[in-house]
């Protein structure tokens, strides 16, 4: 263990032992899973969270659940039309969201 993982230890059990630690929101409940943010920056991690804590979702995100939605129904599909027509609306999709992720990358750059 590095000595800066002891002195976060430290500073969380003293923390603890004073009581600073009661009360907190989701106290006594597992870590929420957040095995997505590992694709993205700590920074734009923290804004969706935060976004989504306020019942707010980036446009791009809205994006990427209807693009799962979409993939998992074009599996099921087996009329050529449909396939055609399915695969068609999924790469709208994803090239509005690769749109909304270059203009949130473009809007934290300046």
């Amino acid at each position: 263990m590095s000595w800066l993982s002891r002195m976060a230890e430290r500073q969380m059990t003293k923390a603890r032992l004073q009581g600073q630690l009661k009360g907190l929101a989701g106290e006594g409940h597992p870590l929420p899973d957040r095995t997505g943010d590992a694709f993205v920056s700590a920074g734009d991690a923290i804004g969706f969270r935060i976004m989504a804590e306020a019942g707010v979702l980036p446009e791009e995100i809205t994006y990427k659940k209807q693009a799962i939605a979409l993939r998992a129904k074009l599996a099921t599909l087996t009329d050529a039309q449909a396939i055609k027509a399915a695969m068609a609306e999924l790469a709208r999709i994803e090239m509005r969201q690769a749109m909304a992720e270059d203009a949130r990358r473009a809007f934290l750059k300046g």
